[in-house]
């Protein structure tokens, strides 16, 4: 079977997103993320307000689903961002009892910082790859996560 290198080496791409999610989602590099880009508002908001300005207008059950969290729990943190100036909700444009999520001027300024601030710690992370290196991990990851995106379509579509 030609997927035998795949099936060998699924444990070790497992492991290695396993720690890439770890790292990501550690409250304590959030926190210096706030901090780089001088922002001080809690921890907890910071992926909402940042998925809010790549993907919105998003509604709160979306946000709350590709966050792991709760609807209320989230529904009280997108009114605490609406509190501080960083985000609006709206009726959704395709079904009126949605609310969206959307981010503000205020806002922006707040998820360009954080650009910046990744920018410069992703210039550090990444100052001894090569640039054809780095232009593969940009595709292949690429691919990776259309593939994730995919995958579920495409598992059904297989059964």
């Amino acid at each position: 079977m030609h997927n035998t290198h795949i099936s060998a080496a699924l444990p070790e791409l497992h492991r290695s997103l396993i720690d890439i999610v770890s790292v990501m989602n550690r409250p304590e590099n959030d926190a210096a993320m706030l901090e780089a880009a001088g922002l001080s508002f809690e921890r907890a908001l910071f992926p909402l307000i940042v998925l809010v300005e790549r993907l919105g207008p998003i509604g709160v059950v979306d946000l709350a689903g590709r966050v792991g969290r709760d609807y209320t729990t989230v529904s009280r943190q997108v009114a605490r961002l609406e509190e501080l100036g960083l985000v609006s909700r709206r009726a959704g444009t395709t079904d009126r009892r949605v609310r969206e999520a959307v981010i503000t001027p205020q806002g922006k300024i707040a998820t360009d910082a954080v650009d910046k601030a990744r920018e410069r710690m992703a210039l550090a992370l990444f100052q001894d790859w090569s640039r054809s290196d780095f232009d593969e991990l940009l595709r292949l990851m690429r691919m990776l996560a259309d593939g994730f995106s995919a995958a579920p379509a495409a598992i059904a579509a297989s059964t």
